[in-house]
């Protein structure tokens, strides 16, 4: 059986093939009665539009390239979740690369987007170089960062405030009580969640007159079960008389949990923990656990709806702070 085609509808509806194209463009120039037939026609035929002929019309693919590590990871797979849902709310369809930290697989995958002719990009969770910048702009589309960390800052962000959300979580341990509070890290170094959230931890601790002990802050570079199960075993060792722990993610939380349990150490019992991300993790792990979210469906649906500004109005740019909120659970008892 041969594929229906825009010549075969506009045959059958008895209407012109420009009139079958503007309708499918939503164009104008046709009756309510004329659409309704022209609908009704592809309906019974099976027509399905070409995408990239209908590009060539309009300039435009209606396709969003997302590049991310880790797409099964727990914030990637939240974040993506918005992108997914607000974009399918508009008509958008999605292209997802899985990225890597190092290597060429990012400028490979850019290129790749350039060739599908994607109408914007995302670019989430990791250091968007000097070299993938100048290329985004080559391509001449709108592009936005997503919980990322970018030296170019003309390309907007869309993202929490890591450094004040760490307060916040730092302070909500200060105000049920504590003053003995160590931090468990990945590293130092990281401009996105590593350096923010330890300043967070540090000025939290200053403005409520607590001394700040550098030797109670633990890291490792990764911010992984692995990673906070051996940092928290670290600073436990040193610091036997912390009342509480704030760890940099979900995952190193997890890992805390797990060092404790190790220890003969009771969650919230024995020492109090709080978590960074809002990830479904911390409503798995035993007890519960208390955690800052970063609203990441949210903060995917958010860079979705102003990544669609500018592929209209190419004067348009803007990111956004998306509010972080501290998701109280079971990990943390009050001292009184």
């Amino acid at each position: 059986m041969q594929k229906p085609t825009i010549k075969y509808v506009a045959k059958e509806a008895n209407v012109s093939i420009a009139t079958v194209s503007r309708i499918l463009n939503n164009g104008v120039g046709y009756s309510e009665k004329t659409k309704k037939l022209v609908l009704e026609t592809i309906q019974q035929m099976g027509y399905s539009p070409n995408a990239i002929a209908r590009g060539l019309i309009n300039k435009q693919s209606n396709t969003i390239g997302v590049l991310m590590p880790e797409i099964s990871g727990l914030v990637s797979a939240d974040i993506l979740q918005g992108i997914e849902k607000a974009a399918h709310s508009q008509g958008q369809s999605v292209i997802v690369c899985n990225t890597a930290p190092f290597g060429n697989q990012t400028m490979d995958y850019l290129k790749l987007l350039q060739e599908k002719q994607v109408d914007g990009l995302l670019f989430t969770s990791q250091f968007l170089t000097t070299e993938h910048s100048t290329y985004i702009k080559q391509m001449d589309v709108p592009a936005i960062t997503i919980s990322a960390y970018s030296n170019d800052k003309t390309i907007p962000a869309v993202r929490v405030d890591d450094e004040q959300a760490a307060y916040d979580a730092v302070q909500y341990l200060i105000k049920r009580g504590h003053r003995h509070i160590g931090m468990i890290s990945g590293s130092p170094d990281d401009p996105l969640a590593g350096s923010p959230r330890i300043n967070g931890y540090k000025k939290a601790l200053y403005d409520h007159h607590i001394e700040y002990d550098d030797s109670k802050i633990a890291w490792r570079y990764g911010f992984y079960f692995e990673d906070g199960r051996e940092a928290c075993s670290t600073l436990l060792q040193k610091h036997p008389n912390l009342t509480a722990i704030f760890a940099a993610s979900d995952e190193l939380a997890s890992g805390a949990i797990a060092a404790c349990y190790e220890s003969g150490l009771s969650i919230p019992k024995d020492l109090s923990l709080v978590g960074y991300d809002g990830t479904k993790l911390s409503k798995m792990t035993h007890p519960a656990l208390t955690t800052v979210s970063q609203h990441f469906v949210e903060m995917g649906e958010t860079a979705v709806n102003l990544l669609l500004k500018p592929i209209q109005d190419t004067k348009y740019r803007s990111g956004a702070i998306i509010q972080h909120q501290i998701i109280e659970r079971a990990s943390v008892r009050t001292i009184n």
